[in-house]
């Protein structure tokens, strides 16, 4: 192991770089007694001396890896070793090293991602919730990224089914990025697993985070995207899982609604529209529980989340975002009555005020 971990520590040796050199020596140990002509042959002369002249500083990043692969629940996985997760190893530039933190064995399992905008509406929040909580259930792995928003709400509707979650950093697999996640990082490395490609110590720099998401969905047999706007990085994600051979699937929402363009271009670039876990499921070949609760109308939804609220106010909020003159003219109440109901519906968590002052209703389906 301290091989694989002195080739991915020299600088300037990436996963192409590295898949490069396995091809033609096969072993780590093989390149570093490899002939220095050989070796500038393929890599040139600077990468070939820091290779066979490893210097101090990567024999003490090399000593800090193994230390902490020593801890209890982590592990390093390398490409040729049998547990490396299938579907991720055939995609072209697979990681030839990973540091795993948690259950690796949900790695080799079913796994879907769900991915989405860090700003979400608290909709797409709870959809995400739900929909992971229910896939969770039929079996699948939930697999995204721990950043805010969408990411969040995916992992912990995933911890609260049957199944788990896989959460895959940006930074070194010891490190907790954004801080506020922090209890829900404990909470996946105790339940699920937390992966990186990064070693340990790595600080969120900017340029990791895009390269993290071919590992999303490389782990995957599909990609989620719940919301997302047109220049969203989930549709990165999305166009990346459709180049390895993996199912798209988009969550639509509103033509007026900005985080549901990118989604809605998804789709018409071929993505599946999708309405409910079962849509997932079909797709890939699952099928819901036996013993799934019926779900139930969005009318029957309603009346539970907004109990007692005037019906021409549920009628004007509708589905999606309304301006409030429109509500108030479908209403017919006064503005200081339709604010101060408006007002309690947000408290309440069945309204919610978006960022260009429209408001939305908010629909929850018990996590059971």
């Amino acid at each position: 192991m301290a091989d694989w971990l002195r080739l991915m520590h020299t600088a300037g040796v990436g996963p192409a770089s590295a898949r490069l050199l396995l091809g033609q020596f096969e072993r780590p140990a093989a390149i570093f007694t490899a002939a220095a002509a050989r070796l500038q042959a393929l890599v040139g002369p600077a990468l070939a001396a820091a290779l066979l002249h490893p210097a101090a500083s990567v024999l003490r990043q090399v000593d800090a890896a193994l230390a902490w692969a020593g801890q209890a629940g982590n592990r390093l996985l390398t490409i040729a070793d049998p547990a490396y997760p299938a579907l991720l190893r055939h995609i072209g530039d697979a990681p030839p090293l990973l540091y795993v933190s948690g259950r690796a064995e949900l790695l080799a399992g079913p796994c879907l991602a769900m991915v989405g905008s860090r700003n979400a509406s608290v909709q797409g929040a709870s959809n995400a919730q739900q929909f992971a909580h229910n896939l969770s259930r039929a079996g699948l792995t939930i697999v995204s990224g721990l950043a805010l928003g969408i990411d969040s709400a995916a992992h912990v509707g995933a911890l609260a089914g049957d199944g788990a979650t896989v959460a895959v950093v940006g930074t070194g697999p010891d490190l907790v990025y954004p801080a506020r996640n922090r209890a829900l990082w404990q909470a996946i490395r105790e339940g699920g697993c937390v992966v990186s490609e990064y070693a340990p110590g790595t600080p969120p720099l900017a340029h990791n985070f895009p390269q993290r998401n071919r590992i999303i969905s490389g782990l995957s047999a599909g990609v989620l995207v719940v919301e997302a706007a047109a220049r969203s990085g989930s549709l990165i994600t999305a166009r990346l899982a459709a180049s390895q051979g993996r199912e798209v699937f988009a969550m639509p929402g509103s033509i007026h609604a900005a985080l549901a363009k990118g989604c809605h271009l998804l789709i018409k670039e071929g993505a599946k529209l999708v309405e409910s876990a079962a849509d997932v499921l079909q797709e890939l070949g699952g099928v819901l529980p036996a013993s799934a609760p019926a779900r139930r109308s969005l009318q029957d939804a309603a009346a539970q989340v907004l109990p007692g609220a005037p019906p021409a106010l549920l009628a004007a909020l509708g589905h999606g975002p309304v301006a409030l003159d429109a509500i108030a003219l479908t209403c017919g109440c006064a503005p200081h009555e339709l604010q101060a109901a408006l007002l309690e519906l947000e408290l309440a968590g069945a309204a919610e005020r978006l960022v260009d002052g429209r408001y939305q209703r908010v629909l929850r389906a018990p996590l059971s």
